[in-house]
């Protein structure tokens, strides 16, 4: 097991926003249905799997579906998402996140990716910062959604890391909640007010300077 500490990263709404896509594609398939869906409802999918995710916009509606109908919901929704992120690419990256990045890569730390999100890598190969991850785990790698920590456990061991050297930047309840119950540190990257259960808050990566990542680096866990 390395002393080296683990940086792991949560995708959607902290690498780049693609929040603003889910949104898109889940109000389309919620305005069919008749339910207004707002972005307030949109914070309850952050860092939600994609079948809980219209399990929860169903409810909104009251609505019973066949398994038949949600398999074809799903299917839709990832279909006009797809085409929402086609064009992305660096420009996609939110302020202040590279910097952090690269100044983890110069320190000789590991770095992996954490997420919900079916369509990581081709995200990160479209926004041209696959090189900079060690490991990358995602929806098509785990079988149970945040606030269960299986995502952050299979990223701390593909770094070959103790949860106690991993540290996780999240932007969403659930995703601090799974990092908490691993015992990993977890940095909530948006609103402190909803993201109080976070051990560190920054608004974004631009409040954010490297001397918090040394600090980090320094700390000191068995």
């Amino acid at each position: 097991m390395t002393n080296k500490k683990g940086f792991i990263f949560d995708l959607d709404g902290v690498i780049v926003d693609t929040a603003k896509y889910h949104f898109l594609a889940w109000q389309k398939i919620a305005t069919q249905l008749g339910i207004e869906f707002t972005p307030e409802h949109n914070e309850e999918l952050k860092g939600v799997s994609r079948v809980r995710s219209l399990d929860i916009i169903l409810a909104l509606g009251n609505i019973k579906a066949t398994q038949k109908e949600k398999d074809h919901w799903l299917h839709q929704k990832n279909e006009d998402y797809l085409s929402y992120i086609e064009n992305m690419d660096e420009t996609e990256i939110l302020p202040g996140v590279l910097n952090v990045l690269e100044y983890i890569r110069e320190q000789k730390q590991l770095i992996a990716l954490g997420s919900a999100s079916k369509n990581a890598r081709p995200i990160l190969e479209k926004v041209n910062i696959l090189h900079l991850f060690d490991a990358i785990v995602d929806g098509n790698d785990v079988s149970n959604a945040k606030p269960d920590p299986e995502v952050f456990l299979r990223a701390a061991s593909l770094l070959n890391t103790t949860n106690e050297n991993s540290i996780v930047f999240e932007d969403s309840v659930a995703g601090i909640q799974a990092a908490n119950i691993a015992h990993m540190t977890s940095v909530g990257i948006g609103d402190a007010s909803i993201l109080h259960e976070a051990q560190y808050n920054f608004k974004d990566f631009t409040f954010m300077d490297v001397t918090f990542v040394q600090t980090l680096l320094n700390e000191k866990k068995s």
